[in-house]
């Protein structure tokens, strides 16, 4: 399925701009009132030698930042790309300047050295997640051996083992390093399974009104019928009254006619609109020619074979013709047409408990390397040259068969995904079915058109 901007994707430059200023002020407010309570507590009650003046500094600097912030700037502003950049910047060096002057690595508070480039692999880019990380490492390395060393009340020095604090050190540089890429991880597929979730929810809205089309069309039909009947009588009167010989009479004929067209085009319309609307049902191999018709004249052979499986009635069952389900068997036809070499077949069995359609192509099959993730979004690479000529009309992205694949289990489907042959084998020794099966089963239950078991069906499809 293409993606195109109409769905209202967002680049990660965009994303960016989701970060509220707000949020950054109240988790610096946070901060402030962390850091004063583990200053109070270290200078009265463990009566640790502690610089005050420069703590307070570095912690009244950050005060007086957070409070122009929350004057100058409106609630509701969000910041840029830079603008987070430079207030995550900010903190990051204001928890290092204090973490330098109370002790360096020997103080165990040098672990919330993390917390900005967690936060920016969160919500920022990923070069600006790069570059805070690489101050937050410069920034810790720095503080290993240029600090205030902590002294206890009676003027001690408070020293640790050189491997403890080594330790240290490399546990904060894993930490920065493992947290950043997690964070982002998991946050680049919750926003992309966010903007699939959302084409989905827009593809399903779309089948719906397609589908509600009809009513629509209908009820004009019938609304219009009315008024256009007696334009129709008013100007047959009119006719009966003019002399046939002058303008006038010409000009009533032709509101007649038109209204006589008008009343033909009506009477389609309606006939196709209470089609549409008797038409929630059909037979199985209706729905799955429905599905399969836009893609039927694009230089692929489509092979559809319908046939009852062990204990199934010879007649097709009729099954509901939900949006979900054409919209997801189409995706999936698609995806077959995209990359067949000629040939795509559709399969359909049925017994007294399940219903199960197999789409299976002649094409390379699926790569191994995302076989395993097949139906996530967005799980296609870059596409190579190599691609580009074989398929140049293909812009997937994956989000066609995760569309597919969330509509069809919505509608009770269990799907599986293979490929028909050994990708090593010979072109010679491959089957003639040797590209990319999917296939998707349902119960009974939950895709017919009503409880009435199979064989008693009244509607039929041929083979």
């Amino acid at each position: 399925m293409q993606q195109d901007g109409s769905l209202g994707f967002h680049s990660e430059e965009d994303r960016s701009n989701w970060v509220r200023l707000r949020t950054l002020i109240l988790l610096r407010w946070m901060a402030i009132a962390g850091q004063l309570a583990a200053i109070t507590v270290a200078d009265r009650f463990f009566e640790l030698q502690l610089p005050l003046g420069l703590c307070y500094l570095a912690v009244g600097t950050s005060v007086i930042a957070n409070t122009v912030s929350s004057f100058v700037f409106p609630e509701s502003k969000r910041l840029t790309e830079f603008e987070a950049l430079l207030m995550l910047l900010f903190d990051l060096t204001q928890l290092s300047f204090l973490i330098l002057v109370t002790g360096g690595l020997t103080n165990p508070f040098a672990l919330l050295i993390l917390a900005p480039v967690t936060i920016s692999a969160s919500a920022l880019g990923l070069r600006t997640t790069l570059f805070l990380g690489a101050m937050a490492v410069l920034y810790i390395s720095v503080t290993a051996f240029v600090n205030v060393p902590l002294r206890m009340a009676d003027g001690t020095e408070l020293t640790v083992p050189p491997i403890f604090e080594f330790g240290y050190w490399l546990a904060i540089v894993v930490g920065i390093v493992f947290l950043g890429h997690y964070s982002r991880r998991v946050a680049t597929e919750m926003r992309a399974m966010a903007d699939a979730l959302l084409a989905t929810q827009m593809a399903l809205s779309r089948e719906q009104k397609l589908t509600d089309l009809g009513g629509v069309v209908a009820a004009a039909a019938h609304e219009l019928g009315t008024p256009l009947a007696t334009i129709k009588l008013v100007s047959s009167e009119l006719m009966q009254d003019l002399d046939q010989s002058s303008e006038q009479y010409e000009d009533v004929r032709l509101i007649r006619e038109q209204a006589d067209r008008c009343r033909d085009i009506l009477r389609s319309m309606g006939r196709a609109g209470k089609d549409d609307l008797q038409l929630r049902q059909a037979p199985l191999g209706a729905v799955l020619r429905e599905a399969a018709e836009p893609h039927a004249e694009r230089g692929k052979e489509l092979i559809f074979n319908f046939q009852p499986g062990p204990g199934g009635a010879d007649r097709q069952p009729t099954v509901l013709r939900r949006p979900e389900i054409i919209h997801g068997l189409r995706n999936l036809i698609q995806n077959a047409v995209d990359f067949a070499r000629t040939t795509v077949w559709v399969d359909a069995e049925w017994t007294d408990r399940t219903v199960l359609v197999r789409i299976v192509d002649d094409g390379e099959g699926y790569p191994q390397n995302v076989i395993g993730r097949i139906g996530d979004p967005f799980v296609r690479s870059r596409r190579s040259e190599q691609d580009l000529s074989k398929r140049p009309e293909y812009e997937g992205m994956g989000l066609g068969l995760f569309i597919a694949k969330t509509l069809l289990e919505r509608s009770g489907a269990t799907l599986s995904f293979a490929n028909g042959a050994d990708p090593f084998l010979a072109p010679e020794e491959r089957p003639e079915r040797c590209g990319a099966v999917v296939e998707a089963v349902w119960a009974t239950t939950s895709l017919l058109a009503s409880t009435t078991p199979i064989g008693a069906q009244n509607a039929t499809f041929d083979h």
